[in-house]
């Protein structure tokens, strides 16, 4: 039997199946392309800074000059270095980074420029001040002056902050530690990097804490995108596949119906000569049975009595 139904095929170009591919295929691509990449790459960055935070304590802290190029910028693999450095803080340039965290409560951390002995200026994070009520800043306590040797973490650049800074309760405010804005701010030429100062180094207030080494689930998140990547296009694919064996299984029970509701042939009406070859054919009927049970006649019936 010929099936004159449409192909399997064309099933699938409904506006459902074909959004849905559509769909699928997209996520797919940002979770291989966006999402993992985004979570590994933060694991591979917060490995490799374990791994600095680790070495640098492994060793004595090195001179400042020794992390950083020619032209001031920071040398590869030289953030979170311990280095020294010895000069002078720079009265009046000082700035406060606004409301950051440290260990679940809302600081300002002070930044302020420091002159190096070889003429440069680097900027210095002496640490942080608990905010007040309305993000009131509390008294500072001012760098010392004249010359001190410094030891801290020595950290990249951190970049500008879309929100620009301003002047609140008569403090320099800003929203990222990025020398080169500070550095405008304050009228000062700043190089690359910074240094966030260690306890018991002078000038410094309340130490930023160095973070926990852990990565956290960084690792998990990005193995997880990849699977949620993989997994969309398989179930597509298993649901085509269940669709079309659903739609072949239908299209076979409807032909098992169509053959057995398939009308049966006329039989053609009997002939004379049939009829006659039918007669001679069927068997000769059987004698009726006598009365008695015998086929004799009763001697003692009258002939009234055998009419009867």
């Amino acid at each position: 039997m010929k099936n004159s139904g449409k192909p399997w095929w064309k099933t699938f170009l409904t506006p459902g199946w074909v959004l849905s591919a559509v769909l699928i295929i997209l996520f797919s691509y940002f979770a291989f392309t966006t999402l993992a990449p985004w979570q590994l790459g933060k694991n591979e960055r917060l490995e490799q800074r374990n791994e600095h935070i680790v070495e640098a304590f492994d060793q004595d802290p090195v001179p400042l000059a020794t992390r950083i190029g020619q032209d001031g910028s920071l040398n590869d693999g030289a953030d979170w270095s311990r280095v020294v450095a010895t000069g002078r803080y720079v009265e009046g340039a000082e700035v406060l980074l606004r409301l950051r965290s440290v260990d679940r409560v809302a600081t300002f951390q002070v930044l302020t420029p420091f002159e190096l002995n070889d003429g440069r200026t680097v900027l210095v994070n002496r640490g942080w001040v608990p905010a007040k009520e309305a993000s009131e800043v509390p008294p500072i306590e001012p760098a010392p002056t004249g010359e001190v040797t410094i030891t801290g973490m020595l950290l990249a650049d951190e970049g500008v902050h879309p929100t620009n800074p301003n002047i609140i309760h008569g403090h320099q405010m800003v929203y990222s530690i990025s020398p080169g804005q500070i550095g405008e701010l304050t009228d000062t030429n700043l190089i690359s990097p910074y240094i966030q100062l260690l306890s018991d180094s002078p000038g410094v207030i309340n130490a930023i804490p160095l973070p926990q080494l852990e990565t956290g689930n960084h690792l998990s998140y990005g193995l997880q995108w990849i699977a949620f990547g993989l997994l969309a296009p398989a179930g597509l694919i298993y649901f085509i596949v269940s669709e079309t064996r659903e739609r072949r299984r239908f299209r076979e029970e409807q032909e098992e119906l169509l053959l057995d509701d398939a009308p049966t042939p006329p039989t053609p009406a009997p002939t004379a000569a049939s009829a006659s070859a039918a007669a001679a054919s069927a068997p000769a009927p059987a004698s009726a049975r006598s009365r008695y049970g015998g086929g004799r006649r009763n001697p003692w019936a009258t002939d009234r009595d055998e009419e009867r």
